[in-house]
């Protein structure tokens, strides 16, 4: 414990840490304050009595936006298309040859692409907002319904989810963590307790034994969560001060850390942001059959189809970013430059592909265990569990939050040891997903 207070203590000696740390905070309130700021000619009173969300994953929405969907808030959206529009940019930049010409143009290249995203969301999120306006709020609980109360929310909720956008990239910036992230790990925490409660109170004091049971049980998830982030495989890499011929003079031994799960949350992430498009967009034509059909079926995360798109979307993504965050041909050319070569290895293309072949072993069983954990919410839900706790057994909810604190503790620990202090972990560093570039 006196060395809880010390670590405490250090944190908040550091200016710039400090203030970061000050920073997150006061940006953080700022997205709660908002999310209860009510659409204007919205009665927040009849929405609440005509009960607002629809369930299913509208609620699992809510959890992440914490609870400014269903409030019909001008947060009611928050990051989410923004976070659709950057999976497209992302998609773009791997298939179009123009979009890879420009990130490949370093920041200029990063401009223009930020630029397309941000015109992208404002697209996104309008189409959205439509689909938000039909489906999640009651001509009842509107003041005075129409073409203006449309078009006037549709302006307010796009503009919400730009000012979300920047209160991420301010953090991001100025504070702690990544910003994106944070918001969505923020509204999922705020809604944690209320969860626990409505878990407890459904059981009873005659289900608490059930219930102590369920919490060891998420506490076995959670480990296993830690242990698939942490998770590495470690390739050795030999470094030479001078090759003569065959022999190695001077040289040291090092290696290259490559992760189970070297993508993070952000496969969970992207994943879970193109499921909620399919009801959403579908309250557009909620009068045809197919409406009908999609809204019902992609709106309820219980529902096999659901599941099933869900995981392969998870496995799709985890290669995705894992290509992208681990860029072998960019490691193998690092390693030639310095001197550096995997034993048995030829340095250049074979180590790039030597490379490749280890990551595709590796990530596979981790983007299986990602997707396994991804649905364990509907597997909760069928075996009697209540549909606000069950998306913390497991599932997305779970796997935001374990991965957002991993890569914040990662941050702190390394303004710590820049500053020569003690570290969070008494076994060495926090590995977050950033790690891998340090090495």
């Amino acid at each position: 414990m006196k060395r809880f207070f010390t670590t405490i203590k250090n944190i908040f000696s550091i200016e710039d840490l400090r203030i970061r740390i000050l920073n997150t905070i006061g940006f953080l309130i700022i997205f709660r304050l908002g999310s209860y700021i009510v659409l204007p000619g919205v009665d927040a009173v009849i929405l609440e009595q005509t009960g607002g969300t629809q369930g299913g994953i509208f609620d699992l929405l809510n959890t992440f936006l914490g609870g400014s969907f269903s409030r019909a808030s001008i947060f009611a959206l928050g990051i989410m298309p923004y976070i659709s529009a950057s999976i497209v940019v992302q998609l773009l930049t791997v298939a179009v040859p123009h979009f890879t010409k420009l990130q490949k143009e370093g920041e200029s290249g990063r401009k223009r692409l930020n630029q397309f995203t941000r015109i992208l969301t404002i697209i996104i999120t309008a189409a959205q907002s439509y689909g938000y306006i039909r489906a999640t709020i009651p001509n009842e609980a509107v003041v005075n319904p129409g073409l203006f109360f449309t078009l006037s929310s549709i302006v307010i909720l796009i503009a919400g989810t730009m000012f979300c956008m920047w209160l991420g990239e301010r953090i991001t910036d100025k504070g702690i963590g990544n910003g994106i992230s944070m918001l969505i790990m923020i509204g999922i925490v705020s809604r944690f307790p209320v969860a626990i409660y409505q878990e407890i109170d459904t059981k009873g004091m005659n289900g608490m034994l059930l219930f102590i049971l369920e919490v060891l049980a998420l506490f076995f998830v959670v480990v296993g969560v830690i242990a698939l982030t942490q998770a590495t495989r470690r390739i050795p890499v030999q470094y030479a001060k001078q090759v003569v011929g065959n022999k190695l003079y001077g040289g040291k031994r090092d290696f290259i850390p490559l992760k189970l799960n070297s993508a993070g949350v952000m496969p969970i992430i992207f994943a879970q942001a193109l499921m909620f498009i399919p009801p959403l967009v579908a309250q557009i034509w909620q009068d045809s059959d197919i409406g009908t059909y999609v809204g019902s079926t992609f709106a309820d995360f219980t529902s096999w189809q659901y599941n099933l798109l869900f995981a392969t979307l998870i496995l799709i993504f985890t290669f995705f970013y894992t290509a992208i965050t681990v860029p072998s041909n960019d490691i193998a050319d690092n390693l030639k430059r310095n001197g550096g070569f995997i034993p048995g290895i030829k340095p250049g293309k074979e180590t790039a592909e030597f490379i490749d072949s280890i990551l595709s072993k590796i990530t596979l069983p981790g983007a299986i265990f990602l997707a396994a954990v991804a649905i364990l919410p509907a597997f909760a839900v069928k075996a009697g569990i209540t549909q606000n706790f069950a998306q913390f057994y497991g599932g997305t909810s779970l796997l935001i939050l374990v991965g957002v604190v991993l890569d914040t503790l990662q941050q702190i620990e390394s303004y710590l040891l820049m500053r020569h202090y003690e570290g969070m972990m008494k076994s060495g560093r926090v590995k977050g997903r950033s790690q891998f570039a340090a090495a």
